[in-house]
């Protein structure tokens, strides 16, 4: 664990809409990559395989949108309030994760 994080584990702040939300979308992914899987097992054309890989990173991106939203809202728009300075770098390492 890095020294410069907190100890104690934070958890999320998802109401039961957005987790409902997040839970299709990831099960939606699943099967598309399940769907890639049988595209390489029958050997189809590489760009049909690549046209299914680029619509499942954008769907794992609009996940990490609504998640991020849902941080900004929740999480980091408490932790301001409270003059949480460490909030600043902590945004940083999230967005730094979230756009690799």
């Amino acid at each position: 664990m890095n020294p410069s994080e907190p100890t104690h584990k934070r958890s999320s702040q998802l109401n039961v809409k957005e987790k409902t939300a997040i839970l299709i979308r990831l099960n939606r992914i699943e099967g598309q990559i399940r769907g890639v899987q049988r595209q390489v097992e029958r050997n189809e054309y590489c760009d049909h395989v690549l046209n299914q890989m680029s619509a499942i990173h954008s769907a794992l991106n609009a996940v990490g949108k609504l998640l991020l939203e849902n941080h900004l809202k929740t999480q980091v728009k408490s932790r301001v309030q409270q003059n949480d300075e460490a909030i600043t770098d902590e945004m940083l390492r999230t967005l730094t994760i979230l756009m690799k």
